[in-house]
């Protein structure tokens, strides 16, 4: 099994190598990749189902001249068939087991990650109390990772890898309900004509590939794209271990 934290890492570069390009992820596909995340999509299915949108545009492609593939939307409606066809395979065989966890996610790089997402939300302008109270949120999480490592999880201990593990997935959902408290926060401090605006930024970034995705997961992409806008807006960082080794 792939570690836990190469989720959003393994489907960029799985993108580009089929694409043949180093192709920067945009603001719309890195929200596609969180909705599938959120909606526990295996990383195996994006993967899958990746390879199966680029092996049909290149059949395709054989017999007549296309558009060349710009965006993971195009592979959407492949995603979701291999995510079922997983989950039907999967259906009745046994659970498995964790790999150790891999390196790249130390104590003190996630502690400086906090520390730092801690000091950008501190300096904001907007919602200050929400910001405020993430940030003293952040400095107690990084405090907490900084602390002795109890002997239960200590690096000789046989299981400490998949303790670490669980310790940063426990970290991670943390992360995501603060995150989300922090977007309530700043859509309702946000004027209207922002929000107006960014809504309509996410409908013609959507609208290419409405075909290709049904009605709820537009809906959860366009919020994904819309509250990523406002953090870039108002110049405030990610709180995701996603996305700490891009800030």
């Amino acid at each position: 099994m792939r570690n836990y934290f190469n989720y959003f890492t393994e489907i960029e570069e799985r993108f580009q190598q089929r694409r043949g390009s180093i192709l920067l992820l945009s603001t719309l596909d890195w929200a596609l990749i969180e909705t599938w995340r959120e909606a526990g999509i295996p990383l195996e299915a994006v993967l899958r189902g990746i390879d199966a949108a680029f092996d049909r545009y290149e059949t395709r492609q054989k017999r007549a001249r296309m558009r060349r593939i710009n965006g993971l939307a195009w592979c959407a409606q492949a995603v979701m068939e291999a995510a079922i066809e997983l989950s039907e395979a999967a259906a009745g065989s046994s659970p498995s087991v964790a790999s150790p966890q891999e390196s790249g996610f130390e104590r003190e790089r996630v502690a400086e990650h906090l520390q730092s997402a801690a000091t950008a939300l501190h300096a904001a302008a907007v919602a200050p109390e929400a910001c405020a109270a993430t940030a003293a949120r952040l400095r107690e999480l990084a405090t907490d990772l900084r602390a002795p490592i109890h002997e239960e999880t200590n690096s000789t201990h046989p299981n400490s890898a998949n303790l670490e593990a669980a310790r940063l997935e426990e970290l991670e959902r943390s992360l995501t309900v603060l995150e989300e408290k922090l977007f309530a926060a700043l859509t309702a401090a946000a004027p209207e004509d922002l929000l107006v605006a960014l809504k309509e930024h996410a409908a013609r970034e959507l609208a290419p590939y409405r075909s290709r995705m049904g009605a709820v997961q537009l809906r959860q992409v366009e919020r994904q794209f819309v509250q990523k806008q406002l953090l870039v807006h108002y110049s405030l960082p990610r709180l995701s271990l996603f996305y700490m080794s891009q800030q």
